[in-house]
């Protein structure tokens, strides 16, 4: 350690903060926070025998330390977030925003409330449910919740609109308050029903709808009976399942964690009501620093994105912090909220559960990941490459009947499907269709960025035969790229049959590779056959995806966006008021003239009605009428970034 650096450890201060370790080119590679700012950073200097990696890792890549002094841990719990967030140091916690829980909203201030699905906790009022485990759970859960408590599934706006009752009403699963004239009262019982079996609280749910249905039986009301009994049982054998973990019935997350080296996969147990609803594993890697260190700053970038705060958080060991994160967390819920570290009873009990949890998910990790390893290996063999394929990056062309040509570009890590390295093309130097020439330039492009970033694949997987690889090993050449494994995958195919007695059959998948005539046929249904398949199929439904969005923006652009005064905002004005395309051309100028202003108005339906040309068929057309409601407040295709080419 170098003069400067001890100076500086030696002028630290006592008070609670934040501290920012930088290496030697000045790159923040951690951010901790302290009660003590002083001891917890001379901490790692002064263990004496401490065989942790981190501790060397400091000698090797330690250039500065910054510190920034707060008033307390919550304040410094609070900075440590969004220092983190900003600069994505490489030894912290990173938790990526994918919105993955999944929860139910009902909001009871409405006049007839429904159940929504949603992602996101919001301080609204409304009752949340959840998180759920997985997206099977939340079906359960609602196909019960449809079937028995008859709720109206249908969206606010349609509530509003509908004309006549839907197919649910037919088949007695919804009351229909969108047409009939429901009491709200009797629609209310159903509503604190819901949140009773929501809440998981049976004995309360079951004797109410017990004396309901002695009440109908003994009113001569026999179906209605039969259609509570009908209820009862479900309910009965859906609580059954669920477990009790503990008494008090309180809301809880319950954490651990497990640590193989620099691997560090967290555990989150959710309790609800006292019963076991399901568990979420969070892998993280290249975490140098103590559990004691990483585990508070996880519990706070997981809430922060917007999760559900329980009344209870129970952590695995003791924190510095703990004070700090029990007032940041009460802040959020807006009510108490208990950090808790149990030592024994019921809650160590949920504690222990949730660290087995963890054990068991790195080693299934672990096992999955020495599965795809032998696969990798064994795809380099088979295919005679120089590199093991652990980044792999597959293209594919689209376009329709000549025209709208777009390519796709997905990948995949270590075998698994990695969304943030998708992009989309839109082919730039052709204006008819060339698939060889359209496969050069996006390859171009592709390699001519990595080279520019130092950021190229291990293999590159073409859709197509040897046209195909010849155009993408051509792109290569002529940018002087080497050491990146190219080959196509080509789809089977029908074979021809001369003999009429003879069965029609298919032609295996074909994988083309540089300087060899024929192609490698991998075993059919074997891990890499279907590794390259699943590569080349995603690939494929990616670009025809780009390809119909951007083909329904071109037609629906000539529709509405020609006419002078309409733009983008007023196309949308319309879409929303409307619903659709055709509701907008049967409109009549005065109710044009509502979300237009007369004037518009008055042009908007003479362009629509003035062109009989456009209401001839065309299935391009008719195709984006179809979607035309799809375009409003479009968002990018999924999994691919912004600021794609």
């Amino acid at each position: 350690m170098d003069a400067k650096l001890e100076a500086k450890l030696e002028s630290l201060p006592t008070e609670p903060g934040v501290y920012l370790m930088k290496d030697r080119r000045g790159e923040i590679i951690y951010v901790g926070k302290a009660v003590n700012l002083r001891n917890r950073v001379r901490s790692y200097f002064t263990r004496t025998g401490d065989t942790r990696a981190f501790v060397s890792l400091l000698d090797q890549f330690l250039g500065d330390i910054e510190t920034v002094l707060v008033h307390n841990e919550k304040e410094a719990l609070l900075l440590e977030n969004e220092l983190i967030k900003k600069h994505k140091p490489r030894f912290n916690v990173l938790l990526k925003d994918d919105k993955q829980y999944i929860s139910l909203r009902l909001d009871r201030t409405q006049s007839y409330p429904r159940l929504e699905v949603v992602r996101r906790y919001e301080k609204d009022g409304a009752r949340y449910f959840g998180p759920y485990s997985s997206a099977s759970a939340i079906r359960e859960t609602l196909r019960i919740i449809n079937r028995y408590f008859h709720l109206r599934t249908c969206t606010d706006h349609v509530l509003a609109n509908r004309k006549r009752p839907c197919l649910l009403h037919q088949i007695g699963r919804c009351p229909a308050p969108c047409v009939y004239p429901v009491p709200e009262q009797e629609y209310r019982k159903s509503v604190d029903e819901v949140v009773l079996f929501l809440e998981g609280k049976a004995g309360e749910l079951v004797d109410g709808l017990r004396a309901r249905m002695k009440q109908a039986s003994s009113e001569l009301k026999f179906e209605e009976a039969a259609r509570i009994r009908d209820q009862l049982l479900a309910i009965e054998r859906s609580l059954e399942r669920q477990k009790v973990a503990t008494t008090d019935f309180k809301d809880q997350d319950v954490f651990a964690s497990h640590r193989e080296g620099d691997r560090l996969l967290v555990y989150v147990l959710y309790v609800r009501q006292g019963r076991l609803n399901g568990g979420q594993a969070f892998p993280l890697g290249s975490q140098e620093f103590p559990d004691e260190e990483l585990l508070p700053s996880f519990v706070n970038l997981y809430y922060d994105q917007g999760n559900f705060v329980p009344e209870e958080v129970l952590l695995p060991l003791d924190v510095e912090e703990r004070e700090g994160l029990e007032a940041l967390l009460s802040e959020r819920k807006g009510e108490r909220v208990r950090v808790m570290v149990p030592k024994r009873g019921e809650k160590r009990d949920l504690v222990d559960m949730a660290q087995k949890n963890a054990e068991q998910a790195v080693i299934e990790r672990r096992r999955t990941k020495d599965e795809t390893e032998v696969v990798l290996r064994r795809l380099q063999e088979r295919l005679h490459l120089r590199n093991l394929p652990r980044r792999m990056e597959c293209f594919d062309i689209s376009h329709f009947q000549g025209s709208s040509i777009v390519a796709s570009q997905v990948a995949a890590t270590d075998g698994e499907i990695d969304k943030s390295r998708y992009r989309r093309y839109r082919i730039k130097t052709l204006e008819k269709q060339d698939d060889f020439a359209s496969m050069h330039e996006v390859i171009s492009r592709r390699l001519k960025r990595g080279q520019e970033e130092g950021d190229l694949p291990d293999l590159l997987v073409i859709d197509g035969g040897k046209g195909q690889l010849a155009s993408a090993l051509a792109a290569a050449k002529d940018l002087g790229v080497e050491g990146v494994d190219i080959i196509s995958l080509a789809k089977s195919r029908d074979l021809e049959v001369h003999d009429r007695d003879e069965e029609s059959n298919r032609s295996p998948e074909r994988v083309f590779i540089p300087h060899r005539k024929d192609p490698i046929v991998l075993r059919q249904n074997s891990a890499e056959l279907y590794l390259l398949a699943r590569l080349r199929d995603e690939a494929h439904r990616f670009a025809i995806t780009f390809q119909q969005k951007s083909m329904r923006k071109g037609n629906f652009h000539s529709v509405l966006e020609d006419i002078p005064g309409v733009g983008e905002t007023r196309k949308k004005l319309m879409l929303r008021h409307f619903g659709s395309l055709k509701r907008v051309r049967e409109a009549t100028i005065e109710e044009l003239a509502e979300v237009l202003g007369p004037t518009v108005a008055e042009r908007v339906h003479a362009a629509l009605h003035g062109h009989p040309e456009e209401d001839s068929e065309d299935p391009i057309r008719e195709a984006s009428l179809a979607d035309a409601g799809a375009l409003v407040d479009e968002k990018s295709e999924e999994g691919s970034p912004p600021g794609s080419p």
